[in-house]
């Protein structure tokens, strides 16, 4: 992975961002320097665990992890949805 290329988020990832918790630069620094393992159709996901210790949805939590799923392109990095998982 080339970590220079620009990274863009489809609409529904920017949905998913707001439904799901996630920022994104918590996105753009999972997609950096987070694990990196294959999905389907050729498409990556990339985790990344962040401090949290916080509320969410009325329940606090120590750990967000942020899990951007990419499809790596010639010239760029596009994300295609976003998952987000809180322990």
């Amino acid at each position: 992975m080339d970590a220079l290329k620009p990274i863009r988020l489809t609409a529904h990832a920017v949905e998913q961002c707001a439904e799901r918790g996630a920022t994104e630069g918590e996105i753009e620094h999972a997609i950096r320097v987070g694990a990196r393992e294959p999905v389907k159709h050729g498409r990556w996901m990339c985790r990344h665990n962040f401090q949290f210790e916080a509320l969410w949805q009325g329940r606090r939590y120590a750990i967000k992890q942020v899990a951007p799923v990419i499809i790596e392109e010639q010239n760029e990095i596009v994300v295609v949805t976003v998952y987000t998982f809180f322990f």
